[in-house]
């Protein structure tokens, strides 16, 4: 099987790049995400491959790491996804993103990948909830280190910025850039978000 290519960039598509590895042109299927990161054509190029073989073709796909590659293995192992799907997801998704969308079960955000409906949005959450992840660094937040808010109306009742400030600082982030960050997602929801939106789109910005 092969597991990585390191040759240079002979052509690329809306969805496939040609590594040329001494002289033998390797057709490798890829996300936008990954295109988008592509070098230009003629120059050194590594992909991690990701090997399909079936009766009628063999399929190489290919991803800037071999985190995305191991992300890309998990979520083929949720009933009803296959590569397409997998693929769809790594376009719209950094792993860390989809780490914290599991982690936080925002169906939402997985149900923005092109054929990904609302019932296969839940299995990919349910199923992957409790698996080891490819991607668990600095851009994502186990969901072990954040309380659970009391419930809404109780004299204990954290409001979601305080708790998400917390959560920031206890990552190691300084306060003060900490709080601009939160009052800025904040503003792009209207003053309102749930804890789990701030934390994750405030990390977005922070980590720029």
């Amino acid at each position: 099987m092969i597991g990585k290519l390191k040759g240079i960039l002979d052509d690329m598509g809306e969805d496939w790049v040609i590594l040329d590895v001494q002289g033998v042109g390797y057709h490798v299927q890829c996300g936008t995400r990954t295109l988008a990161r592509m070098p230009d054509i003629g120059t050194a190029c590594t992909l991690s491959i990701e090997t399909h073989v079936r009766e009628d073709a063999i399929k190489l796909f290919g991803f800037e790491t071999a985190e995305e590659r191991d992300w890309f293995r998990l979520l083929q192992s949720v009933q009803g996804v296959g590569a397409k799907v997998a693929l769809a997801l790594l376009s719209i998704h950094s792993a860390a993103d989809l780490a914290n969308a599991i982690q936080f079960q925002d169906k939402a955000a997985i149900n923005r990948a092109p054929g990904v409906g609302p019932r296969l949005a839940a299995r990919i959450l349910s199923e992957l909830k409790d698996k080891p992840l490819p991607t668990l660094g600095a851009d994502v937040v186990p969901a072990s280190r954040i309380k659970a808010a009391p419930a809404p109306g109780t004299d204990a009742a954290p409001n979601a910025s305080a708790e998400a400030l917390s959560a920031l600082v206890n990552l190691g982030y300084n306060e003060s850039q900490a709080a601009q960050t939160i009052s800025g997602v904040l503003s792009s929801h209207d003053g309102a978000a749930p804890l789990e939106t701030l934390i994750r789109e405030s990390l977005k910005e922070l980590s720029r």
